[in-house]
């Protein structure tokens, strides 16, 4: 096939017995896309055919709806009679299936880091009033090292809409015990299916090894699972503890909240995990999220603050800026703290989640550095080019211009109270 409808086909991605997958490109704007069409005709049972049309409903109405870093967006979809496919984010890379298997398990920092990365963007779903109720490795997309989107939000339920949802869906080794009872779902379902995604990543097994469905359905029911470090002795207590409560059967034990769950693998990578050269992204992000500069930013445009920084750790003593050298780029202090120096005379001291640089930014393609800059301790420093931030999202940029505004009316009120402090002293010589 070289087309469907006006997409052009570039290969296949791959095929099941109700879809095939595409990577296409729409002519429209050269934009790569993953192509999704249905194939209703298989579903003989049409009892079943109307259901799994439902599913397909469900998350087609999620086109545009849904704009998270980690989530796979829905660019749209077409439910027309034969016709019947959908557009998605095309993303280079594969499921984590194979990352949840004995021989191919990574590091506990970066699985902690990846299911970090799933709260969040659960956390912003539910926010839009989704749950997803089928968590698992096959629908959690992964690239490079740690960066993932979440998939398949076929099985969602959808506060907005009245209709019935349809029920026993999902896959039953990661559904909730109140999933199989077919009670009213809330993002409590969501934590325990990552739960179990995350002894699955861990461990290569699922917690219950059951011959068929209903013994695994007995077991969610009944059994409490064995720590993962049953199966991988370097797994800490600390890891195990997250990764049970998650799982917990009763919700009144369970994580209550995304943020509880994210806080807790938070405070395991920053303690826990060996330090190294390279900064997790979930530093980086909690530390984003505790810096005054970025306190109006919501979770989605920090994340894309991440995309568009570099971050770098400097020694003490460091020059980073030079007096009269052309640049444009600016920083955010993420720890540490710089001198400002002007003609060899201190200025001011700079602390974490100060921002320096920003003059040379806001003043254009003329302007030069009016002082130099020295690390006073050592440091980690945001860098942010003005090239790059120009193609992040309008509501980013904004953020930016807002947070600029903050700092150059304080700066405004402290150059007026010196100069104030300067016109009563002259006057008192005089």
């Amino acid at each position: 096939m070289e087309k469907f409808a006006k997409y052009e086909i570039v290969k296949e991605l791959g095929h099941g017995a109700t879809s095939t997958v595409y990577h296409a490109i729409d002519p429209f704007d050269q934009k790569h896309v993953a192509l999704k069409v249905f194939n209703l005709d298989v579903l003989h049972d049409p009892s079943r055919a109307k259901a799994y049309r439902k599913l397909l409903l469900t998350e087609a109405s999620l086109a545009g709806k849904l704009s998270h870093p980690h989530i796979v967006k829905i660019f749209d979809a077409v439910m027309d009679g034969d016709v019947n496919y959908m557009v998605m984010e095309y993303v280079e890379g594969e499921t984590l299936e194979r990352y949840a298997e004995v021989d191919h398990l990574m590091p506990l920092g970066h699985i902690a880091e990846i299911v970090y990365k799933c709260c969040k963007a659960l956390e912003y779903a539910q926010s839009q009033g989704v749950t997803h109720r089928d968590i698992k490795p096959a629908n959690i997309l992964i690239s490079g090292d740690s960066d993932i989107k979440i998939s398949d939000f076929g099985s969602a339920v959808i506060d907005s809409q009245q209709t019935t949802q349809v029920t026993g869906v999902g896959s039953p080794a990661y559904m909730s015990p109140e999933q199989i009872k077919e009670q009213p779902l809330t993002h409590q379902t969501d934590i325990y299916s990552l739960g179990v995604t995350m002894y699955r990543l861990l461990t290569g097994k699922l917690p219950f090894d059951a011959a068929n469905s209903y013994s695994m359905i007995y077991q969610i029911m009944n059994i409490d699972p064995q720590p993962p470090s049953t199966f991988r002795p370097e797994i800490p207590p600390e890891l195990d503890a997250i990764v049970l409560r998650a799982m917990c059967k009763d919700t009144e034990h369970r994580y209550q909240t995304w943020d509880e769950f994210a806080r807790d693998l938070l405070s395991f990578i920053s303690y826990k995990v060996p330090q190294h050269e390279e900064i997790f992204d979930t530093e980086k992000f909690g530390a984003l999220r505790s810096l005054a500069f970025f306190k109006n930013f919501s979770d989605v445009e920090l994340w894309e603050v991440l995309r568009i920084s570099e971050w770098r750790k400097l020694p003490k003593d460091e020059t980073i800026l030079r007096e009269s050298e052309e640049g444009h780029n600016f920083y955010i202090i993420a720890s540490g703290s710089v001198r400002v120096i002007k003609q060899g005379r201190l200025l001011s001291l700079l602390h974490q989640g100060d921002c320096f640089g920003e003059m040379a930014h806001l003043a254009g393609t003329d302007a030069r550095r009016s002082t130099d800059v020295i690390s006073k301790t050592e440091v980690t420093l945001i860098e942010i080019e003005p090239q790059v931030l120009a193609r992040a999202t309008p509501n980013c940029r904004y953020q930016f211009s807002e947070a600029f505004l903050v700092i150059l009316v304080k700066r405004l009120s402290m150059a007026n109270t010196r100069i104030s402090r300067l016109l009563t002293d002259h006057g008192d010589e005089q």
